[in-house]
């Protein structure tokens, strides 16, 4: 019963000092990134004050994302100075309560703390950062036109299931015109049975043509077979205009994660490089996981004999955020460049994290 008394207690003073580092980073965040983006749209383009309250709204979700694993460190170091210098933990330890006992609803609460910011991560950034570019491109700097884009994407679903998709390796703004262009028919099953490759499609009275292309006619069962067609036009079945296929078309961040591993998949059927998904793809995880990281590290730093320790612990709790977000700076830049494996590279400086939490924790129980 007293033990459950002082697992409330200590989760509820790192849930207190977790939601004011989060308030805390936030706000320093914004105050250098995001009010002078706000400033620049408003000087450079005159953008109206809904829209401004609009790129502010939309632009907290991915600046909390980021305060997640910090706001942890700063928890566990804060509450488990303040309960060290009060001799708060020496009391815990003369009753018999271990260690690990005392830190588990540290580490419980970074657990927790990791799998909400996944799902955060999944469910609400991705939406706030589509949000956020519609309100800047559109509404701000008042762009109505078409830009040209890589990699085009567009899918037909029907019931949960894919009846037809169209890959493009560039949309030129310019010439309303479609290069590479490869369409894919699935049957009830989801196999492919048809096939069109085509040089380009260009956009001309509301319907889109593709030219010099070839047909791949599949024929699946005992008598499988397949036929070819070589073409000089041929409709493409889509019915997008150019303007919805620049609304659809997604940056990397403003994917989900299922999104993106689709986009992967349909990106290497088509021999495209895909590191750099790969690594918005598993940079989802990471990021969130390291508040179970900083929780580790953030206790036995905190349980300091001394204040002026504490403090010690304090500074070289920051230097270990600079050197883990350094870490995984260069580790996403040499996934991006094909030196390292994305997985093995993003997950890099999670798992020095994890080895320096797992030493600083058993070094701290002895």
């Amino acid at each position: 019963m007293h033990i459950r008394i002082l697992d409330k207690y200590i989760f509820r003073e790192v849930f207190k000092a977790f939601i004011f580092g989060i308030c805390a980073f936030s706000a320093v965040f914004i105050g250098s990134g995001t009010l002078f983006k706000i400033a620049k749209y408003i000087t450079d383009y005159g953008a109206s004050l809904s829209a401004v309250i609009k790129v502010f709204v939309f632009g907290l979700p991915s600046v909390i994302m980021w305060t997640f694993p910090m706001s942890m460190l700063l928890a566990t170091l804060l509450t488990f100075g303040r309960l060290s210098s009060s001799s708060e933990i020496t009391a815990m330890k003369s009753c018999g309560i271990g260690f690990y006992r005392i830190a588990a609803p540290a580490v419980i609460m970074g657990f927790l703390v990791s799998i909400g910011a996944i799902a955060f991560n999944e469910y609400v950034v991705p939406w706030a950062n589509t949000a956020y570019r519609n309100v800047v491109y559109y509404e701000i700097q008042g762009n109505n036109g078409m830009k040209s884009q890589e990699h085009i994407i567009l899918k037909d679903i029907k019931d949960g299931q894919i009846q037809r998709l169209v890959y493009a390796r560039v949309y030129d703004a310019d010439t309303q015109t479609l290069q590479g262009v490869t369409l894919q028919d699935f049957d009830a099953e989801g196999h492919v049975r048809h096939v069109e490759n085509a040089e380009y499609a260009d956009w001309s009275g509301g319907t889109w043509t593709m030219h010099n292309g070839m047909l791949y006619d599949i024929t699946e069962g005992e008598g499988q077979s397949e036929h070819t067609i070589r073409f000089n036009t041929q409709v493409l079945p889509i019915k997008a205009d150019p303007k919805q296929i620049v609304r659809e078309q997604k940056d990397p961040e403003e994917l989900t994660m299922k999104e993106l591993k689709t986009q992967i998949e349909i990106m290497r059927t088509q021999y495209v490089d895909t590191k750099k998904l790969e690594a918005e793809l598993y940079q989802r995880v990471t990021v969130p996981m390291a508040s179970l990281i900083f929780a580790l590290i953030g206790v036995p730093f905190g349980l300091q004999p001394t204040r002026n320790s504490s403090s010690a612990g304090f500074a070289m709790s920051v230097i270990i955020i600079f050197a883990y977000y350094a870490l995984m700076t260069m580790g996403n830049a040499l996934a991006r460049s094909g030196a390292i494996a994305p997985l093995l590279a993003v997950w890099l400086p999670n798992l020095i994290g994890l080895l320096a939490g797992a030493l600083l924790m058993r070094r701290a129980s002895r």
